[in-house]
């Protein structure tokens, strides 16, 4: 079985793109996650990968320092580079997203960036996914 739960805050805002042939929208960003370490905190900063319907909602909702859940599963691919070199890549691909910050940290995102997500949330339930 392949299924992760992350959740933490985005490093920086979505970085969207358009697949070639069919036009389908992609959209990459990362995400900060805490280890469950005592001593000092630590994180991991976890690549993800979002397509479709998903994508379209994280360039529209989310923005640098938000927190969020990614549901999704863990991908690996390979290539090679323009010098010859096979390139090993693990990402995370986003089957579902949600809002984690607390409605005070909602309303600092709306001061900062100028986007309601209690209403963002609401429009959002009507999305195919």
């Amino acid at each position: 079985m392949n299924k992760l739960f992350l959740l933490g805050r985005l490093t920086r805002d979505p970085e969207v793109r358009y697949t070639q042939t069919s036009n389908i929208m992609v959209a990459n960003f990362s995400l900060a996650v805490n280890r469950p370490v005592k001593e000092e905190k630590k994180a991991d900063f976890i690549n993800i990968v979002s397509w479709g319907k998903i994508a379209e909602f994280v360039n529209k909702y989310f923005k640098k320092g938000q927190q969020i859940v990614v549901e999704g599963r863990i991908q690996t691919r390979n290539y090679e580079n323009s010098e010859g070199k096979k390139i090993y890549v693990t990402e995370v691909i986003a089957e579902r997203v949600y809002f984690a910050d607390s409605k005070k940290d909602n309303t600092e995102f709306e001061n900062t960036f100028g986007v309601n997500l209690s209403e963002s949330a609401e429009e959002a339930m009507d999305l195919p996914f």
